[in-house]
């Protein structure tokens, strides 16, 4: 049985959430495959890439994703005769094929914010934002596949709310980057005694991610530091500082993972007063870490958190302040880290590479 895995979203300088899915999800993939019969080829566009798979990988070079050949790419993929595609995207033309396709929408986020990532090309960008003014060119794009993957349950009930595909909707979860890897004493080195200190926040500053709240939350927060972790423009910095006024407020204008995994270890808990998100990596990586978390009250980080996390109104500065407040408690604290270990402990990529492997196996065989 021969499964191609797209691997062209990987990133050769620095992962973001698709990157980092789709090369966890491959080296996952890439352990699991040999038990079940299944042959893997790594699709790939640049030779970088290559040190990104696991070693030995079989790999196929073909175009970048965002050529204008992806629109016909069954027709080179049908030369190699495969059994089964895997695209962690949706891009992936499938218009002639002679295989059986899986491809993967991670969430609806773009739909009610449609800016598009900003290193895209311009043409592309403006394709993006058209592209979500209705949902028919979705469905156009999902109903071309035999199945279609999601990372979360809460994005498969929004693809039915709105009858997103016809097509059968898979689970195969997003899972925590391993931070405690990159701590030189793993686990033990996460400071999770005593009052917290310090409040981590890592994502962008787009106006859904209501960074706002947070910082107004600082002003009843004496004595503790506020990390904005992630890169952001100066005229949104100016305007954020002024906001916080005598605040602890830090921005760190980008952290490599190490730094993140020691912010999260000193005596803090992850923070985000969202307005909305997709599925939320930052609080998963945290649980794992075994960090507790203040968040927004919504559908998906209760999926993600469980009960390993202090639910607030996004809009309610004072909310957030008790929350973070509750956790100086010792007994309340272990209690939330010890849910939300056990909790994020059911996300791993082993997991997931087996949902996904399940899923060619029907599809190969049926």
């Amino acid at each position: 049985m021969r499964l191609f895995f797209d691997a062209r979203y990987i990133r050769t300088d620095f992962h973001d959430g698709i990157s980092r899915y789709s090369a966890e999800l491959a080296a996952a993939v890439h352990e699991a495959a040999p038990g079940r019969g299944v042959e893997v080829t790594y699709l790939i566009h640049d030779e970088a890439q290559r040190a990104l798979l696991p070693e030995r990988a079989q790999t196929l070079a073909m175009t970048a994703p965002t050529s204008w050949r992806e629109p016909v790419a069954a027709r080179l993929l049908n030369r190699f005769a495969p059994d089964v595609v895997f695209s962690p995207m949706q891009t992936l033309g499938a218009r002639g094929r002679r295989y059986r396709l899986i491809l993967t929408l991670h969430d609806t986020i773009y739909y009610r914010h449609r800016t598009p990532p900003r290193d895209l090309p311009a043409p592309i960008r403006l394709g993006w934002r058209l592209f979500h003014l209705s949902y028919v060119p979705q469905r156009l794009t999902l109903d071309a596949a035999d199945v279609v993957a999601t990372v979360s349950e809460t994005s498969r009930r929004q693809f039915a709310a709105v009858r997103l595909t016809k097509r059968p909707v898979v689970v195969i979860p997003n899972a925590p980057q391993r931070l405690a890897d990159l701590l030189p004493g793993g686990r033990d080195d996460v400071q999770a005694d005593g009052p917290v200190r310090n409040l981590v926040y890592m994502g962008s500053f787009m106006p859904y991610k209501n960074v706002e709240t947070l910082v107004r939350a600082m002003r009843l927060l004496p004595g503790r530091t506020l990390h904005l972790l992630s890169r952001i423009a100066p005229a949104r910095r100016a305007e954020l500082q002024a906001l916080a006024g005598d605040a602890a407020v830090v921005f760190h204008n980008g952290v490599t993972d190490a730094a993140y995994a020691a912010a999260l270890a000193d005596h803090a808990v992850l923070a985000s007063t969202s307005l909305d998100e997709g599925y939320g990596l930052p609080l998963a990586e945290a649980l794992a870490l075994g960090v507790p978390a203040v968040v927004t009250d919504m559908e998906i980080f209760h999926e993600v958190a469980g009960d390993g996390a202090v639910y607030v109104d996004p809009h309610d500065e004072k909310a957030v302040a008790a929350a973070v407040t509750s956790l100086d408690d010792d007994a309340v604290r272990a209690g939330v880290i010890a849910a939300g270990t056990a909790h994020i402990a059911r996300y791993s990529w082993e997991r997931s590479a087996g949902a996904l492997l399940d899923t060619v196996t029907t599809l190969a065989r049926g």
